[in-house]
């Protein structure tokens, strides 16, 4: 069974386990995340493994600046306007992968996108400590209700991870909306955490509705 350690002493050992291309469970202003290293492809494949995910739906990578976003992907001036007005928070923008930006394929589903957030609390420090970004989607196993506690995280998915990094009930709740920015238009691919309206505020236009054919972002499953 997973072992499960309050956030305040768990860093070494959720750096040691990343850093050996394993996984681990962390809290994040929206729900649990199950982390591994998006630059590692055995980290990213355990993911899959963990969560019975399908490989063809895409990961979002969590970053702990905007540098490191920067390094990753190629922002337009919409996207940088959202990144600056809800960075660290629950918005997750779809944007262009920058070549050569080291993210293990397997993170993106073969898409020339990448979906991009930064996290507060834990999560942020931790890919701040390990200096990479880290894959993480929702604690749970696939097609399973989102975890927002430590202990519904082990429950479901104690017996396939080692750790569980507890930091308490999570504030926000729901997973983070996703948006991508195309030209003058920005797009809503997932309601999460963040209101359209909040975000229609700040692109000082509407939010557009529908998506394309195809998966272009984690989230847009059944």
């Amino acid at each position: 069974m997973a072992e499960i350690v309050a956030a305040g002493e768990a860093m070494e050992r959720a750096l040691a386990l990343l850093e050996g291309g394993d996984v681990v469970a962390i809290p994040t202003e929206t729900v649990y995340g199950l982390a591994g290293d998006a630059t590692s492809g055995i980290g990213v494949a355990r993911i899959f493994e963990a969560k019975g995910r399908p490989r063809f739906n895409p990961l979002i990578a969590h970053v702990a600046d905007l540098a490191m976003a920067e390094r990753i992907a190629l922002f337009d001036p919409l996207s940088r306007k959202l990144a600056a007005a809800f960075w660290p928070g629950p918005l997750t923008l779809v944007l262009p992968q920058r070549p050569g930006n080291g993210i293990h394929p397997l993170v993106t589903a073969g898409l020339d996108t990448i979906a991009l957030r930064m996290p507060k609390g834990f999560g942020g420090e931790l890919i701040a400590r390990l200096g990479h970004p880290l894959a993480a989607p929702s604690a749970n196993s696939s097609g399973r209700i989102s975890a927002t506690t430590a202990g519904a995280v082990a429950a479901d998915l104690g017996d396939r991870i080692r750790l569980v990094v507890d930091g308490g009930a999570t504030p926000v709740g729901l997973e983070s909306t996703i948006v991508k920015a195309e030209g003058e238009t920005v797009r809503l691919l997932r309601p999460g955490g963040i209101a359209a309206a909040e975000i229609e505020a700040v692109a000082g236009k509407p939010l557009l509705r529908g998506v394309a054919a195809g998966i272009e972002a984690p989230g847009m499953l059944a």
